[in-house]
């Protein structure tokens, strides 16, 4: 039963709150690994700073933003992603929020493999890159390019969205000169530069992340089970009579619907048998 709860509030969050879950799940076991085993998985996915380190684990330019180093960390790169996912999801769909968070991500990711291949005081340097901040910065720096004029409420007063963002930048730049943090720095200014320009490029009808989408959808497709076809019938019946049945079972779908969600806002979900959950489960999928 609580599995079956669990997997029905996961499938209702927004693709950001669902990255926010993933995120702080991976933080915990992360930490109860290195206190309970003495031993943490995660560097098989951190973003290492050598190119041949990083062509021997190639999905770390991804997987690196799912860990984080300490609770400061990640509790505010999920507090700013939150709120400025909620701007995003108001303007785009979930789709153009993955393109921009991912490209981010990457982009942030690229920087900063460069950045410690080139500059001289970096190249001699053992790090490594981790933290969801390059993809939180995409996201934030493309509402403030795309609706800069925007104001938002922050704590006491009201702050036009641009002024957010170059304050963002240049905290990072600052940051950078003083030679805190300089690898997560760079990365910082790649996520925001990335989301900076795809805003500006949609303003102009150019979807940059199109080509990224459909990329996706081509590895999505491998990963979905081929379903088998059924030899071909010739069937003889009334089109009518087809339309009219069809229309009887999307009627009758949707009043079990109705009454199954009626009963939650009686009782609960937790009222709920484990058909009616998986039926509203598999309803939701559906549509």
């Amino acid at each position: 039963m609580m599995n079956g709860g669990l997997r029905y509030q996961f499938a209702r969050l927004s693709i950001a709150e669902k990255l926010i879950a993933v995120n702080v799940l991976l933080f915990l076991l992360d930490g109860l690994s290195g206190a309970l085993l003495g031993y943490s998985f995660s560097h098989w996915f951190h973003l290492p700073k050598d190119f041949f380190e990083f062509l021997a684990q190639p999905w770390s330019l991804v997987t690196y933003s799912f860990f984080h180093a300490d609770f400061g960390h990640i509790f505010w790169n999920m507090l700013v992603l939150y709120f400025a996912s909620r701007i995003f999801l108001n303007l785009f769909d979930a789709q153009r929020f993955i393109n921009v968070y991912f490209l981010g991500l990457m982009l942030g990711g690229l920087v900063f493999l460069l950045s410690y291949n080139v500059f001289p005081t970096l190249v001699n340097s053992n790090t490594a890159l981790i933290g969801a901040s390059a993809g939180v910065n995409a996201v934030l720096i493309f509402v403030c390019a795309y609706i800069p004029n925007q104001e938002v409420r922050l704590i006491f007063f009201n702050i036009k969205l641009w002024y957010i963002g170059v304050a963002l930048v240049v905290k990072d730049l600052v940051l950078i000169g003083m030679g805190d943090n300089i690898g997560g720095g760079m990365a910082h200014l790649g996520g925001a530069f990335l989301g900076y320009v795809y805003a500006r490029q949609l303003f102009k009808g150019n979807d940059i992340g199109a080509g990224f989408t459909k990329f996706r959808n081509v590895i999505l497709d491998l990963f979905k089970p081929k379903e088998k076809k059924a030899p071909m019938k010739t069937v003889y019946r009334k089109k009518a009579a087809t339309k009219s049945k069809a229309d009887y079972d999307k009627q009758a779908k949707q009043k079990r619907i109705d009454t199954i969600l009626d009963k939650i806002s009686k009782s609960g979900y937790e009222s709920l048998s484990k058909e009616e959950k998986d039926f509203l489960f598999k309803a939701g999928k559906e549509d």
